[in-house]
């Protein structure tokens, strides 16, 4: 039988490769309020789920599921965006978990969401990232998951919740890089560097 500990690193491994995280429950703002991306607008919304690893101790979710809950989220996050440019969004799930139910305080298992994404410009017809951005997303903090989630919130609400998160993730890593979209260099804030596996510990 697999060593506990190797059991619950192994699927998860590619968190310590993870290069930005979002540890709080994504909202939309008002359109009013949300993020300038210059000439940006959605084309393009591609995501795919096949062979995504599942961690431990988590509920089952099928493909269809993931990718349709991912789908949906960018579609809400991007769509509001109406640049003069189209720019195509490809994101590849790699992993995720979401919170069985456990022993609040003891044993409180964590729901995650590892993706891949990339960018395209269409009038170019170029890729404008020259690697995979990888991204790590948690449900985030608040009164529901402070005993675990698997205890308070169904499969379907953690997923819509961590889709949700990693939509605002892309639009982070997007905003990071606003020249591509015509955005002075001097108005962009500075890259992430969160640690996600510090935040894995931090708890929720």
């Amino acid at each position: 039988m697999m060593p506990f500990a190797t059991a619950l690193r192994l699927p998860f491994a590619v968190l310590g490769l993870a290069a930005l995280t979002a540890c709080t429950d994504a909202k939309l703002e008002p359109d009013h309020l949300r993020a300038d991306l210059g000439d940006f607008a959605l084309g393009h919304n591609i995501v795919v789920a096949e062979g995504m690893q599942q961690g431990p101790f988590s509920r089952e979710a099928t493909e269809d599921e993931v990718q349709a809950a991912v789908v949906n989220a960018v579609a809400a996050r991007f769509g509001r965006y109406e640049g003069d440019k189209l720019y195509h969004l490809g994101l590849k799930v790699d992993a995720y978990a979401l919170a069985m139910p456990g022993v609040p305080l003891v044993f409180s298992p964590k729901s995650v969401l590892v993706i891949s994404a990339n960018v395209w410009d269409d009038a170019q017809g170029i890729k404008l990232n020259e690697e995979p951005k990888l991204i790590t997303v948690f449900e985030g903090a608040s009164g529901d998951t402070l005993v675990g989630s698997g205890l308070t919130r169904t499969k379907e609400e953690q997923l819509e919740i961590l889709s949700a998160n990693a939509a605002a993730a892309v639009e982070r890593w997007l905003l990071e890089n606003g020249t591509w979209f015509g955005l002075d260099p001097a108005d962009l804030p500075a890259p992430s560097d969160d640690d996600p596996l510090a935040a894995l510990g931090a708890g929720q």
